[in-house]
C-alpha cells in the first residue's frame, strides 16, 4: 500500500497536496485548513487513493454489515426542519402515523427465531410519546428478547423527552440506559455550524446540546454513531467545522463507532429548490471524511440512501460498512426520493453486493464484534432460514 502512496506523492505537483498525502502515509492528523484544501483543490482520484489507503490500513478488504430492522414510532413531529420529507407537524397529525407500544412489540415479535442482532428505533418528536412511554417500550423489548441490541433515539428526540420530564441529561440518559437502551444512532446532527443550522433546523437541539448527549452516553459506556447532512446550502468550511467538533469529542471519549454522511434529498420538502449533490461530490465527501476523521474507526455508507451501485462504489473511497439488511422497515429516505424506495436486502444479497467489488463481507453486531465471516460462504449450502 505504501508504494501506491509514494507514487501519488511523487506525481502530485501541488506542494500542499503533497504534504497532506505525506501526512496520511505517516498516520499524522490533517488540519482544518488542509481539509478545506482537499475539498477545493484535490481531484477525486487523489482523495480516493488516500482514503482507500487508510481504509485498507485499518480494515484490509473487510466490509461490515449487520442484520437489523427499524421501528419508526411516528412521523408526527413538533419540529419543522426544512430539509425533512418525512415528518408531519403535530397540528396535522392525522396525516401521519402513530404506533402504539403493542404495535411496536408486534414488529419485534415478527422477528422471533430470526438471527437479527439489532433494532433501530427513531422517529418524529411526538409530544405524547414521552420519556416514560419509551422506557416502557424498551423495557418490554428487553423482557421479550434480552439479547437484542436496542439502538434508539436521536439526540433531538432525547433532548425533547428528557427536558419534558424535567430531568438533567445525565439523569435522563441513565434512566434510559438502565431500562435497556444500549446505544445511540447518529441522527439529528445535520450541520452543527449555527449559520446553517439556523436556516435549516432552527428549532431543535443545537450543536452543543447534541454533542453533550453523546458525551453523556459515552460516559455511561454506551457507544454511538455520528452523522452529517451534506449537499444542500452548506459550504466546505461548514463540513470541516462539523467534523472537527466530532473529532474533538472522539479524542475525549472514544465513544463513536462510525461516521455516516447523509446525502440531502430534495423531494417533497421546503428545500426542493436546492439541487442535490452529484455522485462525484458524494464520493469526495466520503473520502475526505475518512482522511479527516482519523480517530473514527469506521465510515459507513447508508445503502438505501445512495442506492446499491453507489454503495458499492463508496467501498473504494474509504467506506468499510454499508449498514444492514434494513428489511423494508424505514421510510425516512424513501419518502425523500432516495434510490431505494423499498429498502430491503437479504443477507445473501448484501454479501453478493460486497463480493462483486472484491471486498470481504463480515457480519457484525452493533459494536463491530464479528458475528460471522461470509468470505467463503456458499449460499447454495446454507439453510434458507439464514435470510
Amino acid at each position: 500500500m505504501s508504494a501506491s502512496i509514494d507514487i501519488l506523492i511523487n506525481s502530485t505537483k501541488d506542494n500542499e497536496l503533497k504534504i497532506i498525502a505525506e501526512k496520511v502515509k505517516q498516520q499524522q492528523r490533517i488540519t482544518d485548513a488542509e481539509g478545506i484544501i482537499l475539498f477545493e483543490r484535490a481531484d477525486l482520484p487523489f482523495v480516493g487513493a488516500l482514503a482507500n489507503f487508510i481504509r485498507e490500513r485499518l480494515h484490509g478488504d473487510k466490509t461490515y454489515f449487520n442484520r437489523n430492522f427499524h421501528i419508526e414510532p411516528t412521523n408526527v413531529c413538533v419540529f419543522s426542519c426544512k430539509f425533512c420529507s418525512y415528518s408531519k407537524l403535530y397540528s396535522h397529525k392525522e396525516e401521519g402515523w402513530e404506533l402504539s407500544i403493542d404495535q411496536m412489540l408486534d414488529i419485534v415479535k415478527s422477528y422471533d427465531g430470526k438471527p437479527i442482532t439489532e433494532v433501530h428505533i427513531v422517529g418524529g418528536v411526538h409530544p405524547k410519546m414521552n420519556l416514560d412511554y419509551f422506557v416502557e417500550l424498551i423495557t418490554k423489548i428487553k423482557a421479550h428478547r434480552p439479547e437484542l441490541h436496542i439502538k434508539a433515539f436521536t439526540a433531538v428526540e432525547l433532548d425533547y423527552m428528557i427536558r419534558k420530564a424535567k430531568m438533567t441529561i445525565e439523569e435522563g440518559m441513565e434512566f434510559l440506559h438502565k431500562a435497556g437502551l444500549d446505544s445511540l444512532p447518529g441522527g439529528g446532527a445535520e450541520i452543527f455550524h449555527p449559520e446553517i443550522r439556523e436556516k435549516i433546523c432552527a428549532d431543535k437541539v443545537d450543536a452543543d446540546g447534541w454533542l453533550k448527549i453523546h458525551e453523556v452516553a459515552h460516559k455511561l459506556d454506551m457507544h454511538s454513531n455520528a452523522t452529517m447532512l451534506y449537499g444542500h446550502i452548506e459550504k466546505y468550511e461548514h463540513r470541516i467545522d462539523h467534523m472537527r467538533r466530532l473529532r474533538e469529542l472522539q479524542d475525549k471519549t472514544h465513544g463513536f463507532n462510525t461516521f455516516i454522511p447523509l446525502k440531502f434529498r430534495n423531494h417533497d420538502n421546503d428545500m426542493s429548490n436546492v439541487p442535490e449533490s452529484t455522485i462525484t461530490e458524494d464520493m469526495r465527501l466520503y473520502a475526505i471524511a475518512r482522511i479527516y476523521l482519523d480517530n473514527f474507526p469506521h465510515l459507513k455508507a447508508y445503502w438505501p440512501m445512495l442506492g446499491r451501485d453507489n454503495a458499492q462504489l463508496s467501498l473504494a473511497f474509504g467506506v468499510n460498512d454499508i449498514d444492514g439488511t434494513i428489511d423494508d422497515s424505514t421510510k425516512i429516505y424513501s419518502m425523500a426520493g432516495s434510490e431505494e424506495q423499498k429498502p430491503a436486502m437479504t443477507t445473501e444479497q448484501l454479501v453478493t453486493l460486497i463480493k462483486q467489488v472484491k471486498r470481504h463481507p463480515v457480519e457484525r453486531d452493533t459494536l463491530y464484534n464479528v458475528v460471522k465471516d461470509f468470505n467463503n460462504v456458499d449460499f447454495a449450502e446454507v439453510d434458507a432460514t439464514l435470510n
